[in-house]
């Protein structure tokens, strides 16, 4: 049988890499689903051997700037775009017992983010990574689909 530290690094080494957005909703007290980016929206998240977690996700659609000058863009364009991007990155650990990954959160585009504790419940269904978190405004659910290695590019850690 094995022990939680044997146990804890197999859920690790399955986190370990790439994974691509296939959808993010929220279901909300009533039931109603609401999809924040749309149920079209990107994204990608990465575990790193070293610990690290990094998380993006836009609208597949995003409407372009008038200016290709990010710091040029008006109030109006900037608040847009401001709601059609959701990301983060940090460090993550793995808690056995609640069956959840926890980002603590080093940076994102939400301030309310920096130096908050993520966790998220999940499970694996075959290729399938889904993570679940409890909220004031409903259950979010996360599904993420698993990227293969680019060719020649090994999942082991650099020596």
């Amino acid at each position: 049988m094995k022990n939680d530290a044997e146990r804890k690094q197999e859920v690790v080494n399955r986190l370990i890499g790439a994974w691509t957005l296939v959808a993010w909703f929220e279901t909300k007290p009533n039931g109603e689903r609401v999809y924040p980016l749309g149920e079209d929206a990107i994204g990608q998240i990465m575990y790193s051997v070293d610990g690290h977690v990094a998380a993006q996700l836009a609208c597949r659609q995003p409407e372009r700037l008038g200016s290709d000058d990010w710091r040029q863009a008006s109030e109006t364009e900037s608040a847009r775009a401001w709601k059609q991007y959701f990301g983060y990155f940090g460090r993550f650990s793995v808690d056995l017992e609640a069956n959840a990954v926890i980002h603590h959160v080093k940076g994102s585009w939400f301030p309310n983010l920096i130096n908050t504790k993520q966790t998220r419940h999940f499970r694996f269904e075959g290729s399938r990574l889904i993570l679940n978190a409890d909220t004031e405004w409903g259950q979010v659910q996360i599904v993420w689909e698993r990227v293969a290695a680019a060719p020649g590019i090994s999942l082991t850690a650099a020596a």
